[in-house]
């Protein structure tokens, strides 16, 4: 069963607090003013990319949360997979102001399959375990 937006949204917090506190804490510490915002972004970019890899499709906010991400045919992403998720979708909305990612969040909220544009970019879904 496809994860919907609240659920979803949830993982994404956990995950801002859980990673997201301690990075910027040690990035605060370890870096000059000039890299703090770079390496945090750096960090937090690595993780959302390379831990769903590693880790069958979930972040820690996601496991939490009982959701994971796959690829529509069932099997666990993949970098090449992670990098059209994050990397082009996060271009994609950057591209459009921001507006794509308000659409995302209408579609995540709407659609019955529950799929993002990320989503369709990727050829995943996130669902529940």
């Amino acid at each position: 069963m496809q994860a919907g937006f609240w659920v979803r949204l949830g993982a994404a917090i956990l995950d801002g607090i859980i990673i997201g506190i301690p990075v910027s804490l040690f990035t605060a510490i370890m870096f000059s003013d000039y890299y703090v915002k770079f390496m945090n972004n750096l960090l937090m970019g690595l993780y959302g990319l390379l831990v769903p890899v590693m880790w069958a499709g979930y972040t820690i906010g996601k496991k939490i949360c009982n959701i994971r991400i796959q690829k529509l045919d069932g099997t666990e992403p993949t970098i090449g997979t992670m990098l059209l998720r994050n990397v082009v979708a996060g271009v994609i909305y950057g591209v459009t102001f921001g507006i794509g990612l308000i659409v995302s969040a209408f579609m995540v909220g709407l659609r019955e399959d529950k799929r993002a544009v990320h989503d369709f970019i990727a050829g995943t879904e996130v669902v529940h375990d």
